[in-house]
């Protein structure tokens, strides 16, 4: 009784399923299956399968799998009839299988695996429907897995809110809504990976940069001029192209590029991303190469934020707090700086970077989106992927239209050995544009410095002005105590006064010791630098091979070698206390072993006397007293042997009087013109000291309105 109401039960829940088998028994699917492998055989006899016939092929193995499944399961149909409708089947797959034998771009479209595309899902429906069985819905895609990110506390800098408050209303740009991709001859194929591995195996000599138009001037400021290579950029934007990697080498402009490129595109505002060691350069650049758009840096909270700025920048280490709003903000650009930084796709800095691309991309159909590096990859060629994603290029499962249309044109598939060529040219012209200094030799100085200004941290930056307001404050006293005891009153500054008193505590003629004071100052400066220093170095490092870096005191040394091996650069320290034999093992390594990256000098012990110019790019850590000095360290790269262009990177912290020293050295030097036009030009004598304290006190007594 029980078994008999059980199979009643049964027979209830499932008509529609009795239904539908009668239809399949009736021969109403088999022979639709049957006309549609006709029909591909066809399309591939006369020539590549077209798209439908490829849509039909995918559709109809998919179907064939299905129907062998029910028919096998179906406890209703007898032997003989289950044997006959399996014969069937087996013939419809072997009308697919030669047909795919004919062109292999079909091979992969058989397989179990294949993720089916929209076109072949079409098909399938409107087999079932013509077959007369009724179709299931559709299923919904399933979401993409939601990466749950701990944020720090979130905030919002008042001017932001200000801004939002000023501009509720950011409507979506809809002019060129973005197209889905539609593979073709490329349906089935798992992409990204052959993409990838087109950079290894696709190589034919030539450089990874695309075609690049004549160049353009008319955003370029009066005064300045833009090498060639960095004008031909410019002239690429100005064609309507809008996303790039930007891989030139260090020393090629790359900052000045992207600046102008956000003119050109007029993607205002801008959101620079970068490491916090160049990000008061971005700044300062911007007002050079762009003059008529408002900067503002992101510090800490953002409290001195100007949330109305053309141009915001802001460092990876404060990101995170910042995320919330930076989406919500309206940028029509992004410039992403040293982009290898974010190579892990599932760290939180490439996370938030990737998010607020994502939202940049999703309210304009054209923002401007560059990544910089010089190196784009560090240690795999998987490191495209995160760079790729920001770009737009790919969505982490397959390539854009864009680059998707680019790859169906090749008429090819992974499985031609042609195709890895074809694929790494057609990412290429997405926007990647490398340039190395040999490229580009003829258009760029022989000796380049360029000052890289800092922002120290929060404790050093505020004990080095205490340290320098006490100075100043003792100098404006003796220059009161002075002015005090004379017979007639001075009206305004009294220079040779100012001369005097600085000479004065230069050589300590108080007797109080004083002169020892702004060594102080400057080595406690050099200290809180080294290891910022020490960290572009390693960037350089990454990007341009080996690298010289100078620092002027032990200690900022110690600082400087520490944090290389942090970063993983193997280093060798070149100094006065080592033994000749130990001195030139150590440049014998730098210059010999390509495992050392960074060779960490004395500006006092290693700035004469030895040849390192294996490297052409140097940091100077620790700024000099005197040009002559600064000057020797340079030519240990800069010299005959030399077959590159030497670039100097000056770390300069903003704010102390350390830009006082940087300025003094190119006024009295000369060395503005030798960075621009390689002119050798004679050292001088001035005392930097001196300079530096008479500007001191100079700035001091003009701040209290002597002036």
């Amino acid at each position: 009784m029980a078994d008999s109401q059980g199979a009643g039960t049964a027979t209830a829940e499932r008509p529609e399923q009795r239904q539908q088998q009668q239809q399949r028994r009736e021969g109403g699917i088999i022979p639709r299956l049957a006309r549609a492998a006709r029909e591909v055989e066809g399309s591939v006899q006369r020539g590549a399968a077209s798209r439908s016939a490829r849509a039909k092929l995918q559709a109809a193995a998919m179907l064939v799998r299905e129907e062998r499944a029910r028919v096998k399961a179906d406890a209703t149909l007898g032997h003989e009839r289950r044997a006959e409708e399996l014969k069937r089947l087996d013939g419809v797959a072997l009308i697919l299988g030669k047909a795919a034998s004919r062109d292999p771009s079909l091979l992969p479209l058989l397989g179990e695996g294949a993720p089916p595309s929209a076109a072949a899902q079409d098909a399938r429906r409107t087999m079932l429907q013509a077959a007369g069985i009724e179709v299931e819905p559709e299923p919904q895609p399933e979401p993409d897995p939601v990466v749950t990110i701990e944020l720090e506390r979130q905030v919002v800098p008042t001017s932001v809110t200000a801004q939002q408050l000023a501009n509720p209303f950011l409507a979506p740009d809809l002019d060129s809504p973005r197209r889905a991709p539609k593979p073709d001859r490329l349906a089935g194929f798992d992409l990204l990976d052959p993409l990838f591995h087109s950079f290894e195996y696709g190589a034919d000599g030539t450089a990874a940069t695309m075609e690049l138009p004549d160049r353009v001037d008319r955003f370029t400021p009066r005064g300045l001029e833009l090498m060639q290579h960095q004008a031909q950029l410019i002239g690429a934007v100005s064609d309507g192209h809008r996303s790039f990697l930007l891989a030139d080498e260090p020393g090629l402009g790359k900052t000045a590029q992207a600046l102008l490129s956000a003119e050109a595109a007029n993607a205002f505002p801008l959101l620079v991303v970068s490491p916090a060691v160049v990000k008061m350069n971005w700044a300062r650049e911007a007002e050079r190469w762009i003059p008529g758009r408002t900067v503002s840096i992101v510090q800490g909270d953002g409290a001195a934020l100007d949330g109305f700025a053309d141009v915001i920048v802001i460092n990876y280490e404060v990101l995170d707090r910042h995320v919330g709003w930076l989406r919500k903000h309206g940028f029509r650009g992004l410039v992403v700086d040293e982009a290898h930084f974010i190579k892990n796709t599932t760290s939180k800095r490439s996370r938030h970077v990737l998010d607020i691309a994502s939202s940049i991309r999703a309210r304009h159909a054209q923002p401007l989106l560059m990544a910089l590096t010089g190196t784009p990859l560090i240690n795999d060629i998987e490191d495209f992927r995160a760079i790729w994603q920001l770009l737009g290029w790919i969505d982490g499962r397959q390539p854009n239209a864009q680059l998707t249309d680019a790859l169906e044109a090749t008429h090819l598939t992974p499985m031609d050995s042609a195709f890895y060529r074809a694929a790494r040219h057609a990412v290429v012209d997405m926007g990647i544009v490398r340039r190395r200094k040999v490229d580009v030799a003829a258009d760029i100085p022989a000796r380049t410095i360029a000052d890289l200004p800092v922002e120290l941290e929060a404790a050093a930056a505020r004990s080095i002005r205490e340290a320098e307001r006490e100075l100043a404050a003792r100098l404006v006293q003796r220059y009161d105590r002075a002015v005090a005891n004379r017979a007639e009153p001075t009206h305004g500054i009294d220079h040779d006064l100012v001369r005097r008193i600085a000479t004065s505590e230069v050589d300590g003629d108080d007797g109080a010791g004083t002169g020892e004071n702004v060594f102080r100052l400057v080595r406690q400066i050099g200290t809180a630098k080294a290891a910022l220093a020490a960290d572009y170095a390693a960037q350089l490092a990454r990007s341009a091979g080996k690298v010289v870096l100078f620092a002027k005191h032990v200690d900022a040394m110690d600082i400087a070698e520490r944090t290389l091996a942090e970063r993983g650069m193997k280093t060798v320290s070149i100094r006065g206390d080592q033994t000749p034999t130990a001195r030139q093992a150590a440049i014998d390594a730098f210059v010999n072993d390509d495992s050392v990256s960074v060779a960490v000098c004395s500006l006092t012990a290693a700035g004469i006397g030895i040849n390192l110019q294996v490297a052409s790019n140097m940091v100077l850590a620790e700024l000099s007293w005197t040009d002559a000095e600064q000057t020797q360290a340079i030519d240990r790269i800069h010299r005959i042997g030399q077959s590159m262009p030497v670039t100097v990177w000056r770390i300069v912290a903003a704010h102390t009087v350390d830009t006082r020293i940087a300025e003094l050295l190119d006024s009295k030097a000369g060395l503005a013109q030798a960075a621009l036009d390689g002119i050798e030009q004679d050292a001088t004598s001035v005392d930097m000291r001196l300079e530096t304290l008479v500007g001191l006190l100079e700035q001091s007594l003009r701040e209290r309105g002597d002036a």
